[in-house]
């Protein structure tokens, strides 16, 4: 399925080479900064009351779209102070254009400034921030985030935010509201920089959609738009919406693996049985009805039971323990040519030796494979990898083999072949025992109906931070998630107008 080109992510460096492909196609430059600031000035006015404003400048082309912004709300009859961190007589092209259009004072900073006024806008510094923050501007930075009640404009990022990681490079504004244009870029959704974004609003400064076929991103905010359910044919059955296998932990460890159970079946699997050892499933047979039960104590009788229910998904690893016995089975696991996610003890039960895993992964290609770690089951698989967490997610799903789905706050689901998708609609309520297992569950819903791996992924996230928000408020347990799945599904389905 395509993905929604409005969902696009850019890093600092295509955002660049937008602005470039944009001045060839006839947009100048001095129209992209003079649209940026009038962009601004256009988001604050639909918002906010007149009020006295401090304008905060930096040395490059985010430093001129704040002077655009002063001398705009100036024009307009708000009361402007602007502050100029650098020396002006530096300035280049089209900032320093604007720079001169600027007819009122050029203020040395200080804490006074920032007391005196009720907004700020923060056009220090933009989204391709390669140091640290520190010295006068730090101070700045400091300054303005220890003021209280003050509202806080970004122009682009908030200065010191890295715009391609969502670091915070030395010290970084937190902003109530960020401006940016054309597209969002990876910091704004990334953590720590989405937590000091604010509500971002983005502009279109007339560059055309059409330079994205040029760039090529690779990376978008997961939404609905970008996946497509699984449709349920009139005609089918039980069987033809596919069959999830979940391998249950031992019997006073059965609550994840039932957890992921409930889940695959509430999101559209045509059966789910729960394979396990006999003391296992009696402890499973007091909670549940619309579930099946095999007996399955090694990973030799858990090979016959993926072969006999014709299993096309297969999640292992909630609660299952860690050591050889979880190893064997999530080995008959991958070699059963089932759809399957690696999940918890899965994982970590390769802990000694990753290698043997994604060998067992990348010996069949034919079945898509999600591995769901969370920050510390990554690091024993993949060690200290480099990067943003969007690189590393994307070069352990490459190493692995495997749809990656790299769990946290700023969920990052990526493809061996370089796709990714970073998640914002997860509610801090998700941090709770057992909501992981739940996503499992998800997931291999999804892959029983025959959804490819990577989509697959992107919508049961998405699919399990609705979930969450559905619920509404504090209090949220994993068992709450289940029963909150079919509501999900219900607006997903009603918002593309389809049927059942």
């Amino acid at each position: 399925m395509s993905k929604r080109d409005d969902t696009v992510l850019l890093t600092p460096e295509q955002m660049s080479q937008a602005d470039r492909l944009a001045a060839e196609s006839g947009l100048s430059y001095a129209g992209l900064m003079d649209n940026a600031g009038r962009a601004i000035v256009d988001a604050i006015l639909e918002r906010y009351y007149q009020m006295p404003v401090l304008v905060l400048c930096g040395p490059g082309n985010n430093g001129g779209d704040g002077f655009v912004v002063a001398r705009l709300l100036k024009d307009r009859g708000w009361p402007v102070h602007l502050v100029m961190h650098g020396d002006v007589a530096r300035l280049k092209s089209e900032a320093a254009a604007n720079a001169k259009a600027w007819t009122g004072r050029i203020e040395a900073f200080s804490p006074d400034l920032v007391r005196d006024a009720d907004m700020v806008v923060d056009a220090l510094l933009g989204a391709g921030l390669d140091r640290d923050v520190e010295g006068d501007l730090k101070t700045i930075i400091d300054t303005v985030n220890a003021a209280e009640g003050k509202l806080v404009v970004a122009v682009d990022v908030p200065s010191g935010v890295d715009g391609a990681s969502g670091a915070i490079r030395g010290a970084a504004i937190r902003a109530s509201m960020t401006v940016t244009f054309f597209r969002k870029k990876p910091g704004h959704l990334l953590l720590p920089g989405r937590e000091l974004a604010g509500e971002t609003d983005v502009r279109n400064i007339g560059i055309s959609a059409d330079v994205l076929g040029t760039i090529g991103s690779t990376l978008w905010e997961n939404d609905p738009g970008n996946w497509q359910l699984p449709h349920a044919d009139p005609g089918g059955h039980k069987y033809t919406r596919g069959h999830c296998v979940v391998v249950s932990g031992g019997p006073l460890q059965t609550g994840a693996s039932r957890l992921a159970a409930q889940a695959a079946l509430r999101t559209g699997a045509g059966l789910v049985t729960l394979a396990g050892n006999r003391d296992a499933l009696l402890v499973h047979a007091n909670h549940l009805t619309s579930i099946m039960l095999r007996e399955a104590p090694q990973w030799t009788a858990l090979e016959e039971v993926l072969r006999q229910t014709k299993a096309k998904s297969v999640v292992i690893g909630p609660a299952a323990g860690v050591g050889q016995a979880t190893a064997e089975n999530t080995a008959a696991v991958l070699r059963s040519g089932a759809a399957a996610v690696i999940d918890a003890d899965a994982m970590s039960s390769f802990a000694e030796n990753p290698s043997e895993l994604f060998e067992l992964i990348q010996a069949d290609a034919g079945r898509p494979v999600v591995l769901t770690p969370h920050a510390g089951e990554f690091a024993r698989l993949f060690g200290d990898l480099d990067g943003s967490k969007v690189e590393v997610a994307r070069r352990a799903a490459q190493i692995s083999g495997a749809v990656m789905i790299l769990k946290g706050a700023d969920t990052v689901i990526a493809s061996p072949d370089g796709r990714a998708f970073i998640n914002a609609n997860a509610p801090p309520s998700l941090g709770t025992a057992g909501s992981g297992d739940v996503l499992a569950g998800i997931v291999a819903g999804l892959l029983a109906q025959g959804m490819a791996g990577f989509e697959a992924a992107a919508a049961a996230v998405w699919i399990h931070g609705d979930a969450a928000r559905q619920f509404g408020g504090p209090g949220l347990i994993s068992e709450d998630l289940p029963d909150l799945i079919p509501v999900v599904l219900g607006d997903l389905v009603a918002g593309w107008g389809l049927s059942g």
